[in-house]
């Protein structure tokens, strides 16, 4: 076989990687494996780069990574550790932390919601044109399948999600008519697991409208009707500057598919990081941009959100900085890793690619985020860490041994730091065999020997 043929036949075993089937995810990445175990690609050393808030088709992923893929592409890339996040399921968890040890890839697993913070009802945090709801996230999960309140409110989050997808859906279909949606026909298909969100709305009215009109000529005139702004140099049925502008347009505050949120739409924190809590991983509040008026009290809000669990913070570093820019952004982000730092809170970072255009992994060289790498692999070291203890013993960050055998966060965040760079998945096994109710230096020696 040429090497062209070689490389067409990895670059289709790597598009049969976002396969809806997962048989046939699994069967295409054994077989890259093996590719790899025979020499014919060779995956670098892991290096300093982490990315651990990367969608994938389970909520939405602009490229339509599956775990998988993503998993696979970390792995190819030389990210030290990676993380999938998903809104309201836990659908991947198995697939990628699968993936990942077959790839010798650290690895972690996150979920994504929204949920409601009484204390800031009156202001705007991170969820724009929203005062009260939060984005917000729980880290770390080492387990897919959940029991008794905490499988209940996990499949209460998706329900909620769908019910409010729905109703945003049928908003819409009265303002966009005659291109209107099946929920079932249009929507679903295009998730492979019944998980649609807004961005899958957006692509599903892009594709819809593109059946509807029959000339070129008549689908601008439509979008620009509706949209009210010049489509000439979009790209239909799916570009990105269209999309992007249908889910602004239609389903934003003030547009046609919004309604602001009643009570009882988005679970409050509080109950949100019990769930968390209970399910074994790691609450973490989400932070913006520092420009709201709730992220400019960013320290009464982290008050509030840790003492009902948060642990960890979660920023994206990508959008908060500019190239050679020195603005009140970057003012805004070293500020709060201070504040985290102070607060001895694990700083988890990634680029979420829910978005055409987000960038695969952050640029940590920049001159912007070279001071701040450190913090960032550290905080996916702890995270990692956790992950492995809790899927092997329930031992993880905010497990009921961790609060008897550290005196101090900083402790706990050295030692579970110290195990997630000396721990290599090829060993992760190790942990299974580890004594009851260890002490944390029984547990490094493991490693040691």
């Amino acid at each position: 076989m040429s090497n062209s043929e070689k490389e067409t036949l990895i670059k289709e075993l790597e598009q049969k990687l976002d396969s809806f089937n997962s048989d046939e995810r699994k069967e295409a990445l054994l077989k890259l494996c093996e590719k790899v175990e025979a020499g014919e690609i060779i995956l670098p050393e892991p290096g300093s780069n982490v990315n651990l808030h990367c969608h994938t088709f389970f909520s939405y992923n602009c490229y339509g990574y599956s775990p998988g893929k993503f998993a696979w592409l970390a792995r190819k890339k030389g990210l030290a550790v990676a993380g999938i996040v998903d809104f309201d399921v836990l659908d991947g968890l198995e697939e990628f932390l699968g993936a990942a040890k077959l790839l010798g890839l650290k690895a972690c697993v996150g979920m994504e919601t929204r949920v409601f913070i009484p204390e800031f009802a009156e202001k705007e945090i991170n969820s724009p044109g929203e005062p009260g709801i939060s984005y917000h996230m729980g880290v770390g999960f080492s387990e897919q399948s959940l029991e008794g309140e905490a499988q209940d409110f996990l499949a209460g989050l998706k329900e909620t999600a769908q019910k409010r997808n729905r109703a945003v859906m049928e908003r819409v279909n009265k303002y966009l008519s005659p291109v209107e949606l099946d929920y079932e026909k249009d929507v679903l298909v295009l998730t492979p697991n019944s998980n649609p969100t807004e961005r899958h709305l957006s692509l599903a009215y892009g594709l819809k409208a593109n059946e509807i009109f029959a000339y070129q000529s008549q689908l601008k005139n439509f979008w620009r009707q509706k949209l009210s702004i010049n489509v000439d140099e979009f790209e239909f049925p799916q570009g990105v500057e269209l999309l992007n502008q249908i889910r602004a347009k239609t389903m934003k505050q003030g547009e046609p598919g919004y309604a602001k949120p009643a009570k009882g739409d988005f679970p409050t924190m509080a109950d949100t990081n019990r769930f968390i809590l209970e399910a074994g991983g790691i609450p973490t509040h989400t932070w913006l941009n520092g420009l709201s008026d709730g992220e400019q009290e960013i320290e009464g809000l982290l008050e509030i959100a840790m003492q009902s669990g948060v642990a960890a913070l979660n920023i994206i570093p990508d959008r908060n900085y500019t190239p050679d820019v020195k603005d009140k952004k970057l003012e805004n982000l070293y500020q709060v890793v201070e504040l985290a730092q102070k607060l001895h809170l694990p700083i988890v970072v990634g680029t979420e690619m829910n978005s055409p255009g987000q960038k695969f992994v952050d640029d940590f060289n920049s001159q912007e985020l070279l001071p701040l790498a450190p913090v960032f692999l550290r905080g996916a070291h702890i995270v990692y860490a956790h992950s492995v203890l809790q899927r092997a013993g329930g031992l993880g960050y905010t497990s009921e041994w961790a609060k008897k055998n550290f005196e101090s966060i900083a402790e706990k965040n050295e030692f579970f730091r110290k195990l997630g760079c000396l721990l290599e998945p090829s060993r992760e096994e190790l942990l299974n065999n580890i004594p009851q109710e260890p002490t944390p230096k029984q547990i490094l020696d493991i490693l040691d020997n």
